[in-house]
């Protein structure tokens, strides 16, 4: 009679507390009963401290793999110059590139540059006609040509005209310098001439002026 007390007891208190209650009643006899209850809520509880950890896990190993993403991107960007270096020490210099681009497409090379692994010789064509021609850094050869729209033909035209340097002259011209690694027309303002860009393996980067009748390379004013 005294066990079937307690389970109504037990069973009416999870019932006003709005939850449920396993009640296990052990009794040697009538008078020793020892009564265990077990609610769902704590049952509950403990679960969801569980799942929070794992979720907390999960969040702390997602964060470690995005930085771990952000340090390679970092990584990757600041290889860029020495790659353009490497890229360059290949075998084909700024001025093999320009040869080979205008072989491939003749006319007037306006600039060469190194450009994701590979050089980008622009040049213009007859009828005013650009065309971007890619030259691989390692063999020479021309891995593509595309024809662009420009408009700026004449006064590329104006800005050369008497001029005795070829933009593969200053190419050759400013390699005394370091590894060229762009040259391009400036056909801008009074001083009006070549610029090209050198760089050292170290990473250093340096602006010339290349004249368009003398090829006499002096550091540019810019650059100073």
């Amino acid at each position: 009679m005294k066990r079937n007390i307690v389970i109504a007891v037990v069973t009416a208190a999870a019932l006003v507390g709005g939850g449920t209650a396993t009640a296990l009643a052990v009794a040697g006899d009538d008078d020793d009963t020892t009564s265990v209850t077990r609610t769902d809520d704590d049952r509950d509880d403990r679960g969801e401290d569980r799942s929070d950890d794992r979720d907390d896990r999960g969040e702390d190993r997602s964060d470690d793999r995005d930085d771990r993403g952000e340090d390679r991107s970092d990584d990757r960007d600041g290889d860029d110059d020495d790659g353009a270096v490497r890229a360059a020490a290949g075998g084909v210099t700024a001025a093999e590139a320009i040869t080979a681009a205008l072989k491939h497409t003749p006319g007037t090379a306006v600039s060469a540059e190194l450009d994701d692994g590979s050089w980008e010789v622009d040049v213009l064509a007859g009828g005013d006609t650009w065309h971007t021609v890619r030259i691989a850094p390692d063999s020479g050869k021309v891995l593509g040509a595309q024809k662009d729209d420009e408009d700026d033909a004449a006064e590329v035209r104006a800005a050369l005209k008497g001029a005795s340097v070829t933009a593969e002259d200053a190419a050759k011209a400013a390699a005394a310098k370091g590894t060229v690694v762009s040259v391009d027309l400036d056909d801008d303002g009074d001083g009006r001439g070549w610029e090209a860009e050198t760089r050292a393996s170290g990473g250093d980067e340096r602006d010339w002026s290349v004249g368009l009748t003398t090829a006499s390379v002096t550091a540019d004013r810019d650059d100073d």
